[in-house]
């Protein structure tokens, strides 16, 4: 089991309706990809920290480890916004080299720090949704939303084989590790190709045996999924129109340029 699937399960907001928190995932998301707001950028990513640490009891640590994998490739893709090569040096830095500049302006450093904080929080919106909401419950709220049965099937099943073939994976790396498989470079190039082979195999072996034991009990078709969710919260959906609310007023005053 992935480590954010054994998070959710333990989180204290696992019972909380599934709508709401997917709700509130997609109106944050969408607020901050609408207004590109610092501000609002800020404050979601704060709230849903405060939602994922401090109330569904995600530890510190973890949560911050799981922000460290996003914020290298935000770091590499905001470079390429704010740093640039001319013979004109800008006003925020310039480094020469040679007859060029290694520079950028305060504009652009304004905007890649925007842009950076903007994704941060929309990938925040999502943790809150993945960390707190069983897999079974999502899906429940896109068959609600009527999304296609087959599109919901599909994803099940992709995420029920992402385990399967992880723990193939790390059984064959143990077993490849124990006999100098990757002792060089060259070595572990024909150890990963051999795992990689390998996984195919079974892959093909365990979706078949899967459709069998899936046949045998009945398959019509539809995959059906015992859900365990609470209902729809007053106090919880207050909240939450209170919020987006706020949201829509912030992202109407930086549309009117009154906040960054």
């Amino acid at each position: 089991m992935l480590l954010i699937d054994k998070l959710c399960y333990y989180s204290k907001l696992r019972y909380i309706n599934a709508g709401e928190k997917f709700l509130y995932s997609i109106i944050t998301i969408a607020a901050c990809i609408i207004s590109r707001s610092l501000i609002i950028a800020l404050l979601v990513f704060t709230v849903n920290t405060v939602l994922t640490v401090a109330i569904a009891g995600i530890s510190k640590k973890r949560y911050r480890n799981l922000m460290l994998i996003p914020v290298a490739f935000l770091i590499l893709s905001t470079l390429a916004v704010i740093v640039n090569l001319s013979r004109t040096p800008m006003d925020a830095f310039a480094i020469p080299v040679g007859n060029f500049y290694i520079t950028g302006s305060f504009s652009s450093v304004f905007f890649g720090i925007q842009l950076m904080a903007t994704a941060l929080a929309a990938v925040s919106s999502l943790y809150f949704l993945s960390l707190n909401t069983p897999m079974p419950d999502i899906l429940m709220v896109l068959s609600k939303l009527h999304c296609p049965a087959m599109i919901s099937e599909l994803m099940l099943l992709i995420y029920r084989f992402i385990f399967v073939l992880l723990e193939a994976a790390v059984s064959i790396m143990i077993s490849q590790k124990s006999r100098l498989g990757y002792k060089d470079y060259k070595t572990s190039l024909k150890s990963f190709g051999s795992m990689i082979s390998v996984l195919f195999i079974r892959a093909m072996k365990r979706s078949n045996a899967l459709y069998d034991a899936m046949e045998s009990r009945c398959y019509d078709g539809a995959i059906h999924v015992l859900n365990e969710t609470s209902k729809p919260n007053k106090k919880e959906i207050t909240a939450i129109v209170f919020f987006t609310a706020v949201l829509a007023v912030l992202t109407i005053l930086k549309k009117s340029e009154l906040i960054w």
